[in-house]
């Protein structure tokens, strides 16, 4: 069946879609669309929705998890493998990424600028984290942790005390970061910490929000404990990335406060089957504790109606490494299994991305509506039928960034020429 899926509300059978340059005219029954020059027919079977939205990924070039090879790898040479690394989003169907610790600053500004083909790009800068945190590198000696820190500045920003935070908050900001991103627990990759342990002390976490709110930026906490869980909720963070001790006190908390979850489902999953050879016995101890409550977790925040945004927490480079680009659909299967339902899960791959990023910044993306971003992709089965559609590259057969068609298996190989289609009937 023909279908648009606007994103949030309820899909279109038989419907057409029109767009005027980078932005939506009108979305809805093909019956009694605007009249226009230049039509488009999609093929039979085709269905309609918003680019894909991933709310956690991290742009670091690094070929495995180990945050030891960030030191070693040459700036140059990351930042080409993440120039690819963000084409193979966007032929995932990924027209929008929330890049929460990487090079995603420098390469939204290629993205913007035309020079590098990939999506949009709101990112954090470093990652803020007490020294000995999560954002620390535990294997290196601490004296040369600060050098690494400026070879390695968009990855790790350790900070200690609430002067440090204020600085390390600023530049970030200066930087041009679109939020802010903080560790108030530890973290199964990093090699020492405990991820059911809290970090940053109240005034440090205070420090760092309180000064993204003067800046009009919203901050993300990366969180797998309660009790680091509950600091970020007390302190005022608008989302928490992870959530694995998240409880029914924690979730209704977060829907009170109108905060968003972001599980990353698909990277504990990922790690348990493909990586428990490649990490340390501690690192595989610290994964299968956060895997042990991880799914309860989101249960929870599904039940108490807590808003939920994908996000994979795919960072290396290369088809073959761990948690690489292009899977991003594969989130979806996963948030269908703790509960929720498809269309559930689309409005959290879409609309509610931009909601991650704070309502005075939030874009206009992740809906098929009226005056949004023409950002939208075209796939060869429903997805509110068989999930897996979204999973597969090979079925999401058109993306359109902005208005341009970025991706087209069904005609070629996309040529850069721009395209006079601004109405697409289903």
């Amino acid at each position: 069946m023909d279908l648009l899926i606007p994103g949030r509300g309820e899909p279109i059978p038989g419907a057409a879609l029109v767009f005027s340059g980078q932005r939506i005219m009108y979305a809805g029954p093909a019956v009694g669309s605007p009249e226009v020059e230049y039509t488009y027919s999609a093929p039979q079977g085709s269905v309609m929705m918003p680019g894909l939205w991933d709310s956690h990924v991290h742009f670091t070039g690094q070929k495995t998890t180990a945050f030891g090879e960030l030191v070693s790898l040459s700036p140059a040479v990351a930042a080409l493998r993440a120039a690819k690394d963000a084409e193979l989003a966007l032929e995932a169907g990924v027209t929008s990424v929330r890049e929460v610790g990487g090079l995603g600053i420098y390469l939204s500004a290629a993205v913007k600028e035309g020079t590098l083909r990939g999506p949009a790009i709101y990112a954090a800068g470093a990652i803020l984290s007490q020294t000995g945190g999560h954002g620390d590198i535990h294997d290196i000696p601490l004296h040369w942790m600060g050098e690494a820190s400026s070879t390695i500045p968009d990855n790790f920003r350790p900070c200690d005390g609430e002067a440090e935070c204020l600085k390390a908050a600023r530049e970030q900001l200066r930087k041009g970061a679109d939020f802010l991103k903080v560790c108030t627990s530890g973290g199964v990759l990093s090699t020492l910490d405990d991820p059911l342990a809290a970090q940053l002390s109240p005034k440090e976490l205070a420090t760092i929000v309180e000064e993204a709110t003067r800046a009009g930026r919203v901050v993300a906490a990366h969180a797998h404990g309660k009790a680091g869980i509950m600091a970020a909720i007390e302190a005022g963070v608008l989302t928490i990335e992870h959530g694995s001790a998240l409880d029914d006190e924690g979730a209704a908390a977060m829907y009170r406060k109108g905060m968003i979850l972001v599980p990353t489902r698909f990277a504990i999953e990922r790690l348990l089957q493909v990586a428990t050879g490649s990490l340390t016995d501690a690192q595989v101890s610290k994964l299968k504790e956060v895997a042990r409550t991880h799914s309860a977790a989101v249960k929870a925040a599904i039940a108490a109606n807590v808003t939920i945004a994908l996000g994979t927490d795919i960072q290396t480079s290369g088809k073959d490494s761990v948690l690489p680009f292009g899977l991003h659909g594969q989130e979806g299967l996963h948030l269908m299994e703790l509960g929720m339902s498809a269309l559930q899960v689309i409005e959290a791959a879409t609309a509610n991305g931009p909601m991650t990023l704070g309502s005075r910044h939030m874009p206009k993306s992740g809906q098929l509506k009226t005056g949004f971003d023409a950002d939208f992709i075209i796939l060869d089965g429903d997805p509110l039928q068989n999930m897996t559609v979204l999973a597969d590259v090979s079925r999401v057969r058109q993306v359109w960034r902005l208005g341009k068609k970025v991706k087209d298996s069904f005609s070629g190989p996309y040529d850069g020429a721009a395209v006079p289609v601004p109405v697409i009937r289903l």
